[in-house]
């Protein structure tokens, strides 16, 4: 069944048909227009190019003392006291802990009683010595003169032999017991753990009331004065490290900027886990230096070509390093890049950048970023 559009109806509909195709022919007739970048002024442009570098081998490691030492006791014992702390500093020869000496006050007494006992044995065997050997004396001069039979003498001079002997044993017995005197008094002397040279106590692994025994650490004391870098060099590189040749050490916890340090000791094996060989370089002196600190050594092995471009010119992104670089319309955009070591005010691009590139020189930390940029 057909239904009739009224007249006035159709008009409309057609004019609202034909206002839509209007709107739809305009809208796909009208150009897009894009926005012009923004220009920035003055922007110091540099342009850059490969130059020659000092080529070397880095090796990382961990600062140690020159001299170091873990303290023990030499005998068990109480611990009674500990006169120190960490961090304290301590003279060569003072007493650091002391551990309870009344077992070695005990064998004391008892050596110097045995030395006693040894010295009253001597005196009588001296006596009976010089006794035996004045009779031996007169029975020689019986003996000659026919006057004694040839069995008395020898039994006087049996005596004489066991007077001897007996004086001997004395003297030996005497020398026995002033040894044990003087390894008691040495036992003695071992309950006192000193300072074996001036230094700065470390760690303090020890109580009053705990149990020192032979060989159990107490304190460790190190010379604050000296420090080494021990590196691992990886085998392929270790011919590039040269017994005493000055090599430059940069510890983070110091800045960027590098000490000089000199290669003391290669450690002729290598590890067999990690394939490295450890070598110790000597540091200057320098109160910041302390033991446990990173650091990076490097050891020059001539020179090669590189990218290198100003530590200024470089933006920190989270983790990550990057670059203004302006093209060919002038437009700046952010690179990122692969930086290696700095050396100075300058730092080396491993990736990111090629000769010729031409990179912001001071971004001084503007957002340029799809700007055109106009050089000074």
């Amino acid at each position: 069944m057909s239904r009739n559009i009224p007249s006035g109806h159709t008009i409309v509909l057609a004019a609202g048909a034909l206002a839509v195709t209007s709107l739809v022919g305009c809208s796909e007739s009208k150009p897009s227009i894009q926005a012009a970048p923004e220009k920035v002024h003055g922007v110091a442009i540099m342009e850059v190019h490969k130059t020659t570098v000092p080529d070397y081998v880095e090796a990382t490691g961990t600062v140690h003392p020159t001299l170091s030492a873990q303290l023990a006791s030499q005998v068990m014992g109480t611990i009674i006291r500990v006169n120190v702390h960490e961090g304290d500093r301590v003279r060569r020869g003072e007493v650091l802990v002391s551990i309870d000496e009344a077992q070695q006050q005990a064998a004391y007494t008892g050596a110097k009683a045995g030395l006693q006992a040894s010295q009253e044995s001597i005196a009588a065997a001296d006596a009976d010595y010089a006794l035996a050997e004045a009779t031996i004396k007169r029975y020689q001069m019986l003996y000659d003169k026919k006057s004694v039979s040839p069995q008395e003498y020898d039994e006087v001079k049996t005596k004489l032999a066991a007077a001897q002997a007996r004086r001997d044993a004395a003297h030996a017995g005497a020398t026995q017991a002033e040894a044990g005197v003087a390894q008691a008094s040495t036992a003695m002397g071992f309950t006192k753990v000193r300072a074996p040279f001036d230094g700065v106590v470390i760690s303090k692994l020890a109580e009053p009331g705990a149990m020192a025994a032979p060989g159990l650490p107490l304190l460790v004391v190190e010379d604050p004065s000296r420090f080494r870098l021990e590196a691992q060099v990886d085998e392929s590189k270790i011919g590039a490290v040269k017994l005493g040749e000055s090599a430059p050490v940069v510890i983070d916890a110091l800045g960027d900027q590098p000490v000089e340090g000199k290669v003391v000791q290669i450690v002729p094996a290598a590890d067999p886990s990690s394939r490295t060989f450890t070598v110790k370089v000597d540091l200057p002196l320098n109160p910041q230096i302390r033991s446990g600190l990173f650091g990076r050594v490097r050891f020059p092995k001539g020179e090669r070509e590189a990218i290198a471009i100003p530590k200024a010119v470089v933006l920190s992104r989270g983790q990550m390093q990057a670059v203004y670089v302006v093209g060919s319309d002038q437009l700046a955009s952010l690179r990122f890049v692969t930086l290696g070591a700095p050396s100075g005010d300058q730092v080396e691009v491993l990736s990111g950048l090629q000769s010729g590139d031409r990179i912001v020189a001071q971004p001084d930390g503007r957002e340029l970023s799809g700007k055109q940029v106009e050089a000074e």
